[in-house]
């Protein structure tokens, strides 16, 4: 399938107060739904090597769902991951360049306009270490945008329609991946993970949104990876602070215990509360870490088709 001919740039801007454009949910949730193993610093990103159809797979289960735009499995895919497979950096990019092609792929044939969007996570995602959540690498902002430059070409040499810049933990890396994606061609969204109202580094949300406020590359700013109680104040802080359309997609509301490497505690994602998102500036939203097709095939029933 080709990339719609509507930039999603302009549908975010022309989709009607209180009728989203809607996201996917969690990738690796469904990749486990369907049997998979995610075992390993890769993650998701492994099985485009290994298993490239189970990709596809989960890609299609959210767009049955009604999603109208797909992330790519790039989330923590880097040389260095990929070399653990034996893949040379050569053949790395190329596993990059088909997460892109499977969610397109996904999409051939659906009636409805799809904008694919290729995730470039953090720094420490592709650690795989649960630093995302903390932040503050004892990297410097020059050093972070040498880390994701080559990471952010090679996804951006896939095509996709945007590139989501997605759970940054705080405004220096936010700084090294705008920086990162100087050039590429691309807009871009920008997504921090928060906790007690502020970046997971502790960074004050203000500061954290204006560092996108005059980048005219950025079309979408918000939160992802976070519970959900975080996230009406975060959409009504992004839009002050930015003038943007804001994109949200957080977590089933479960927690994540690195060490037990467990999710723990209940379920507090509720369809019910997205159009409190609505209200606060959001025209983007969908679910992350265990939100399902479920929970999306419930928001596409509540709000109905994007006109």
């Amino acid at each position: 399938m080709a990339a719609p001919r509507t930039p999603l740039r302009d549908a975010l801007r022309s989709a009607p107060p209180g009728r989203p454009l809607l996201l996917d949910g969690g990738l690796s949730n469904q990749l486990a739904a369907q049997g998979n193993s995610l075992d390993g610093a890769l993650w998701s990103a492994r099985l485009l090597a290994t298993d490239p159809d189970q990709v596809e797979a989960a890609h299609a289960a959210y767009l049955d769902a009604g999603a109208d735009v797909l992330i790519s499995a790039s989330y923590q895919a880097s040389e260095a991951g990929f070399g653990t497979l034996g893949l040379s950096p050569a053949e790395a990019r190329g596993m990059v360049r088909r997460s892109v092609a499977l969610a397109r792929r996904a999409a051939e044939g659906t009636r409805r306009p799809v904008w694919v969007a290729g995730s470039v996570g953090p720094y420490g995602a592709v650690r795989a270490d649960g630093g995302e959540y903390l932040g503050r690498y004892g990297l410097s902002v020059a050093e972070l945008t040498a880390f994701h430059r080559p990471r952010v070409e090679a996804v951006a040499e896939a095509g996709p329609d945007v590139l989501a810049l997605e759970t940054v933990p705080d405004t220096d890396e936010a700084e090294a991946l705008l920086r990162a994606a100087e050039g590429c061609g691309l807009p871009v969204w920008l997504s921090y993970t928060v906790a007690g109202g502020r970046t997971r580094a502790g960074a004050p949300l203000t500061t954290a949104f204006a560092v996108a406020a005059d980048d005219p590359r950025v079309i979408a700013v918000g939160v992802n990876c976070c519970d959900p109680s975080e996230v009406p104040e975060a959409c009504r802080m992004a839009a002050e602070a930015t003038g943007k359309p804001v994109v949200a997609y957080p977590n089933s509301g479960e927690g994540w215990d690195t060490a037990r490497g467990a999710w723990h505690g209940p379920e507090t994602f509720d369809v019910a509360d997205v159009p409190g998102w609505t209200a606060a500036g959001a025209r983007l939203v969908g679910g992350c870490c265990r939100v399902g097709p479920r929970r999306i095939a419930a928001l596409r029933e509540r709000f109905g088709p994007v006109r």
